[in-house]
């Protein structure tokens, strides 16, 4: 079968995520061997039960030794990904998450839902009767908001900052890497960081009412945090908390208007919008994968895995399991049990999954309310990447008029 297949290929997701290959190859390779051009490729795992397994043993299947891209990375870029909480493994993951996560408990992230309503608000007058492209007029600038008031960055620094995030998980994409150097991710990463140190500095000499304040006060094995470790904590935080809500909005809306019926159905009752929103992140998972690395010899689905082995947890596949959800290739907002694995599963569950929720219920809400017509004007392109499903492009008409005849 190795020629019939290449999950690696970033120009392979550009029209949309193979689910016809990931449904045969849960059928008859469900780990499957995939090769990489240069270097060691990986193993793919596309079944839901195999990446639940995969996820819940941070210590067999490491997220520190080889980081989570599959490409591997050079020995500095591979350390600061390992001051990343999504690259701790046990211990310190643990340590450094339970110091963390009171600052993201849902009753924190319950207080901003007055905040984020306004932001939401806002940005709606601002494309109303407009064509607009919904991915960067309209859907990122909620979380670039709203990560930008939480942690305290100056508004001015916002478009640099989105500019940044996009660029750390979206350099695959000639489009979004343009004017950077080969390596474009990694010198967004760095130039974030770098941006973070000098923020840290500012708070340590001034502390304000914000989270940047808040986490350098979290103990990182045992000791505060130093202004480096804030600095990869900062890149993680920021970048997710930028693409992957971005994402998830604009996916939304386009699956919505694909199926005007269940957008029809959220207008006339937008109590509906928390369950959509679930399903939504099944159907349009904002990333493809994590990686992690073998630490010992062991099996899955019965093909051996080697210590040092690439592991690669396909969400975009497990998502579709035959053997979990009911007609998987289907968007249904009533679907119920949705157990999704697009904020993850185990220890490194996403540790944001309040804010993203509160985020995308109140974005939705203001949404319809605001638009009784949303059409689609264009042809929406998406981003070219392997890591990222996302959309880079997504024309749309908000219009406050109701459509003739409604």
């Amino acid at each position: 079968m190795t020629a019939t297949y290449d999950l690696y290929d970033p120009d392979g997701y550009v029209a949309g995520p193979p689910h016809e290959l990931f449904a045969r190859l849960r059928r008859e390779q469900p780990v499957v061997w995939q090769d990489i051009p240069g270097e060691p490729g990986y193993w793919a795992v596309l079944r839901h039960a195999d990446l639940v397994h995969v996820a819940r043993e941070p210590v067999l299947f490491s997220a520190a030794t080889g980081g989570v891209v599959l490409e591997d990375l050079p020995p500095e870029s591979l350390a600061m990904m390992q001051d990343m909480l999504l690259a701790m493994d046990p211990p310190r993951h643990l340590g450094y998450r339970r110091n963390a996560s009171p600052h993201f408990a849902p009753r924190v992230m319950a207080r901003l839902e007055g905040r984020v309503r306004e932001i939401c608000q806002e940005i709606m007058r601002n494309a109303a009767d407009q064509t607009v492209d919904f991915v960067h007029d309209v859907c990122a600038k909620l979380p670039a908001q709203v990560v930008g008031e939480l942690m305290g960055i100056p508004r001015e620094d916002w478009p640099r900052i989105h500019a940044w995030s996009e660029m750390n998980s979206g350099g695959q994409d000639p489009d979004i890497a343009a004017g950077y150097a080969a390596d474009a991710a990694m010198s967004a990463t760095v130039d974030m960081a770098m941006y973070a140190i000098e923020l840290a500095g500012r708070r340590r000499a001034e502390p304000a009412d914000d989270l940047t304040t808040l986490m350098l006060a979290v103990e990182v094995d045992g000791e505060a945090m130093t202004d480096i470790q804030f600095g990869s904590f900062f890149v993680q935080l920021v970048t997710a908390g930028n693409d992957t809500t971005r994402t998830m909005l604009s996916s939304g809306l386009l699956a919505l208007l694909q199926h005007p019926d269940q957008l029809a159905e959220l207008r006339a009752d937008p109590s509906l919008i928390p369950n959509a929103l679930e399903e939504i992140l099944r159907y349009a998972n904002p990333l493809h994968y994590f990686r992690r690395t073998a630490t010992a010899d062991t099996s899955l689905a019965g093909i051996p895995i080697t210590a040092g082995d690439k592991v690669a947890m396909m969400y975009t596949s497990a998502n579709r399991d035959e053997t979990v959800f009911v007609r998987p290739q289907e968007f249904d907002i009533h679907r119920d049990p949705n157990p999704h694995l697009s904020f993850g599963t185990g220890e490194h569950f996403c540790l944001g999954i309040h804010l993203a929720r509160l985020e995308g219920r109140v974005f939705f809400e203001e949404l319809l309310a605001h638009f009784p017509t949303i059409e689609l004007t264009g042809k929406p392109r998406r981003q070219r990447s392997n890591l990222n499903n996302a959309l880079k492009e997504l024309p749309v008409g908000l219009s406050t008029r109701p459509v003739a005849g409604h």
